[in-house]
């Protein structure tokens, strides 16, 4: 008899776990489609909670933290007008979570028309009961580019 009630008792912890992590992973992709899309529309007041005040952005053309990325996106130097994600993997370990993002990003650069695929590598933190974002980085790929799971 005990040792059925531990069986089953491990058995519901288990399958706790598993739905509780995939709900952290639901949670995180949903975060970072949000992100994608304040982005298109410039509104920095939604990503200000968004980003850590030491994050980092890795660009095709530099390295920035968070204050020049919003004024990137705040004055349309980048404009991230559609991004479009074909595939996520998301790693969840404590507090923090990553995401790997296969993506067609088209946007105006310094006035001109890109139309480039990316995998892009955001980690987060949870940090009280809000997820922030460390570090974002954009790595240019081929569109047959596929990210392993």
């Amino acid at each position: 008899m005990k040792t059925s009630v531990l069986v089953l008792s491990a058995f519901l912890f288990s399958v706790q776990f598993c739905f509780a992590q995939q709900n952290v992973e639901d949670e995180i992709r949903q975060l970072s489609k949000d992100k994608w899309q304040w982005m298109a529309d410039k509104n920095v007041d939604k990503l200000e909670p968004l980003f850590d005040s030491k994050s980092k952005f890795v660009h095709m053309s530099g390295t920035w933290k968070k204050d020049e990325e919003h004024d990137i996106i705040k004055t349309g130097r980048i404009w991230y007008k559609n991004t479009t994600v074909h595939d996520t993997a998301v790693e969840v370990s404590g507090n923090t979570a990553i995401i790997w993002s296969r993506i067609t990003l088209e946007a105006i650069v310094r006035g001109a028309e890109a139309k480039t695929e990316f995998t892009v590598t955001e980690v987060y933190q949870k940090q009280g009961k809000n997820w922030k974002i460390l570090a974002l980085t954009f790595s240019s790929v081929r569109d047959t580019h596929e990210i392993k799971k």
